[in-house]
């Protein structure tokens, strides 16, 4: 697919660093360096200054609010040479912090440190994702997702010690045992499976009013990604799928995938959902389609704008997928 990289979260060429991670004198250098910066997280939201146009915010290395991260900083690489570093604020509370309005669908809420400026907020990744430029929601993403999996990844799989941060935030080492322990990525098939001038759509339990998208499931052990894109179609809607191409893939962490958009062309267009996967699923027609993604069609809505299933589904009504 010609514009694949195009996808939000992709395409901004960014330099990672990676050879300098495993060095701590380096490390060293690169968090003293003259241009170093600070990329902030509370509770896995991203600190962006939201006027338009809106940016992530970078601070110095130096500046005050940085003592408050309990873990060590994550090199996220380099930007015109010079290094960004992703820190974790997430154990200051906010004053008066209302604990229910946090973790929704979409969460509206957004949270402003008193060492900050007001122009400064904490705020939701899936909610600003389009907001930002290539760059920005890169090193966005690539933050929300190693500092979600040093969360959930404290102690050593092997023998249960807890482990230590090591190789600049991407490895964590045990100091019992030896192991060491890499992030996770977990790849996801999403589907855009057609029969004749229609789109297989679905939809889960929760989703907003009319929210449809494409069907999606994670890929098990020792399957390919065509027979993942087979075995979830008709396991979620019960329709057989033939010939399986991809298109494109998408970074996503919310809170670890990598989505890989592939193209199915169903067999028949009989639908018999699992109700434990999904709600419904139906056949859109390419002319309703357009009707959903110009806002006037009376009950769907489309697909989350930023989300690799809006990217596919727009390149398919523009018949641009090759």
């Amino acid at each position: 697919m010609k514009n694949a990289e195009q996808v939000t979260f992709g395409g901004s060429a960014l330099d990672r660093a990676g050879e300098i991670r495993s060095d701590p004198k380096a490390l060293t250098e690169a968090r003293q360096h003259p241009d170093a910066r600070a990329i902030l997280f509370w509770r896995g939201k991203v600190l962006i200054s939201p006027e338009r146009p809106s940016q992530l915010v970078r601070l110095p290395m130096d500046h005050a609010v940085l003592t408050e991260a309990e873990a060590d900083p994550i090199l996220l690489g380099r930007e015109d040479g010079g290094p960004r570093f992703a820190f974790d604020l997430s154990p200051w509370v906010p004053e008066g912090l209302d604990e229910a309005s946090l973790g929704a669908f979409l969460d509206p809420s957004e949270q402003r440190h008193p060492a900050l400026p007001d122009s400064m907020g904490f705020y939701e990744l899936r909610r600003v994702m389009t907001w930002l430029s290539p760059r920005d929601a890169e090193l966005a993403a690539t933050g929300k997702a190693i500092i979600g999996w040093h969360d959930i990844h404290g102690f050593c799989a092997v023998c249960g010690v807890a482990s230590d941060i090591t190789h600049g935030g991407w490895q964590r080492t045990c100091p019992a045992c030896n192991a060491s322990h890499f992030p996770r990525t977990d790849p996801v098939v999403i589907m855009l499976i057609t029969h004749g001038n229609s789109v297989l759509m679905g939809r889960s339990p929760g989703w907003p009013e009319g929210m449809y998208s494409l069907l999606a499931g994670f890929v098990e052990p020792g399957e390919t990604l065509e027979a993942a894109v087979r075995r979830e179609v008709f396991e979620e809607a019960g329709v057989p799928v033939g010939a399986v191409s991809y298109l494109a893939s998408q970074p996503w962490p919310f809170p670890a995938s990598l989505m890989f958009g592939c193209q199915g062309e169903a067999l028949d267009d009989k639908i018999t959902i699992d109700p434990v996967e999904i709600e419904d699923a139906l056949w859109v027609s390419r002319e309703d389609m357009m009707d959903v993604f110009a806002g006037n069609h009376p009950k769907l809505l489309p697909a989350r704008k930023g989300a690799i299933a809006h990217f596919l589904l727009e390149n398919w009504l523009a018949d641009t997928l090759d």
